[in-house]
């Protein structure tokens, strides 16, 4: 399996931004999806994921009620749209792809990662 992100870029407080995050190899309609973000200096987070069924989990309270979780599987992606930006979400942000098609926001039960893109947010 491989991840491609894209989406990523530099974007003042309060703007928005659509990460995407297109798979390709094995089946990508069964897998867990998550986002993850890292910041220089601070341990990877999850930041949210989205099953086969559409059912989306986010644990990070705060993004709640900003940031949504979407998948397309007819296309093989996952989005991350990304509104209100602050720039404490300043991070690297990573996809990845877990085997087993149950939530898990632990980043050792994925399987695959994607090569990450940044998202800077000025103030």
């Amino acid at each position: 399996v491989q991840l491609q992100a894209s989406g990523g870029g530099l974007v003042q407080a309060g703007g928005s931004l659509r990460l995407s995050c297109a798979a390709s190899g094995r089946a990508f309609s069964s897998s867990f999806m998550g986002w993850f973000r890292q910041a220089p200096g601070k341990a990877r987070e999850f930041v949210g994921g989205i099953d086969w069924r559409y059912d989306i989990t986010q644990k990070l309270d705060s993004v709640k009620g900003r940031f949504t979780i979407s998948r397309d599987n007819a296309r093989n992606t996952v989005y991350l749209q990304m509104n209100s930006l602050k720039p404490e979400d300043t991070a690297r942000y990573y996809c990845a792809a877990n085997r087993s098609p149950f939530y898990s926001g632990s980043s050792a039960t994925y399987d695959y990662w994607g090569q990450g893109t940044q998202v800077t947010v000025s103030s």
